[in-house]
């Protein structure tokens, strides 16, 4: 092809659901000289695509959280042909076991992974009992008292809607607001423990963890379900002190306007 000769491209920009066990990992986000979730897909990207593509992610987990529907979203330059299909099977041959590629298209030119999003839903997994289970245990937090469902119940109605949740998460170090708006809670209770589902359209660092950490102590009876209430009106981190492992959760579903992703399993 001479210098003059005209070059035409159509970038790309693309859409991908990935899952991920977060034992191992320094959490999302790329950290030089650490394992992360980015890190893994941005090496493996670069051998499918020829290309070093940017990221943007839904939600960055912190170290040890899982993911059953994260999302990202990046743009390739066209050079070439891209084929979702292939892209997935590339991907899932090439990633760390941990994580995979559930699925990959081509999107609207102004998707973004983040700010999309209309909604963020998590899984926070208790497990009864003293007796370690291998196959349970890196998914959920072990509790050895059964949790009063009821008190637990009551506390956490006090956190839906829009809050200042500054008593709950790490200051943003950029002075960002920590108000938040949770659109619902509730209790998914089993023989062998309890599951906590939280929905928001956004949560700050540290957020989920902590929530689940402070009614963890009001189903055992160690603080009174007013303190939830007290806690988010006092805004300040001291309130709220306990974060759960972050091996029980999970981040289950980030939710878009209908069709702008396709369906997955």
């Amino acid at each position: 092809m001479s210098r003059t000769d005209p070059f035409v491209f159509n970038p790309f920009n693309v859409g991908a659901v990935i899952s991920y066990v977060g034992s191992g990992f320094s959490g999302f986000a790329f950290q030089k000289g650490q394992r992360t979730i980015a890190g893994e897909l941005m090496r493996s990207m670069e051998v499918c695509l020829s290309e070093s593509p940017s990221l943007i992610v839904a939600g960055r987990t912190d170290r040890g959280v899982h993911a059953r529907g994260q999302v990202i979203s990046f743009r390739v330059s066209g050079l070439r042909e891209f084929d979702p299909d292939r892209f997935v099977k590339s991907m899932n041959s090439l990633l760390d076991p941990g994580i995979s590629v559930r699925t990959a298209w081509i999107a609207d030119a102004d998707f973004s992974a983040r700010f999309s999003a209309r909604y963020r839903t998590y899984r926070y997994s208790y497990r009864y009992g003293n007796t370690p289970d291998p196959f349970v245990d890196p998914f959920s937090w072990r509790v050895i008292d059964r949790l009063d469902l009821d008190l637990v119940s009551t506390a956490s109605q006090c956190l839906v809607g829009e809050h200042d949740f500054s008593s709950f998460c790490r200051k943003d170090p950029n002075g960002a607001s920590l108000k938040r708006r949770v659109d619902w809670i509730r209790l998914e209770e089993k023989t062998e423990g309890v599951d906590l589902w939280i929905s928001a359209s956004s949560f700050c660092h540290q957020m989920v963890r902590s929530i689940a950490g402070l009614l963890y102590q009001v189903g055992c009876r160690k603080i009174s379900p007013t303190y939830v209430s007290d806690a988010l009106e006092g805004c300040d981190r001291k309130w709220v002190k306990l974060l759960a492992p972050p091996s029980g959760l999970v981040l289950w579903e980030v939710g878009y306007d209908a069709g702008v992703i396709p369906e997955w399993s």
